[in-house]
C-alpha cells in the first residue's frame, strides 16, 4: 500500500516546498531594493549580489522542485540557501531573551526545512 502512495506523496513534498521557496523569491524580485537594504542590515556581504543569488536560488530551486526537474540538487541548493540564511537572519543568540523566542523558533524551523 505504500508503495503505491510514494509518488503521490512526493509530489506533493515538492510542490508543499515550492510553495515556501518560490513566492519568496518573486517577493524579493518585485521588492528588490527593500530587501537589499534588509539584507544589508542584517550583515549580509555584498548585499546586491546577495539577494540576486538568493532569488535565483529560490525560483529556480523552487521551480525545479515543482517540476521534478534535477530535484536532489535542487533540494542541496535550497537547504543549502536555507542555512545560510538562517544563521544570518535568525540570530536569536544574539538577542535579549525577551526577542529570542520567536528568532529561535524561525531558525529551527528553517534547519527542519533544509532537512
Amino acid at each position: 500500500m505504500w508503495t503505491s502512495l510514494q509518488n503521490p506523496l512526493a509530489l506533493l513534498g515538492r510542490i508543499l516546498l515550492a510553495l515556501l521557496f518560490i513566492p519568496a523569491g518573486v517577493g524579493k524580485l518585485t521588492g528588490f531594493a527593500g530587501t537589499v537594504a534588509y539584507t544589508a542590515s542584517a550583515g549580509v556581504p555584498v548585499p546586491q549580489v546577495a539577494v540576486a543569488l538568493a532569488l535565483l536560488v529560490e525560483i529556480v530551486g523552487g521551480l525545479a522542485l515543482l517540476l521534478g526537474w534535477q530535484t536532489r540538487w535542487a533540494a542541496l541548493a535550497l537547504a543549502l540557501f536555507t542555512l545560510v540564511a538562517s544563521f544570518f537572519f535568525h540570530k536569536f543568540w544574539a538577542l535579549p531573551a525577551e526577542q529570542a523566542g520567536m528568532q529561535q523558533l524561525l531558525f529551527y524551523k528553517n534547519i527542519a526545512v533544509a532537512g
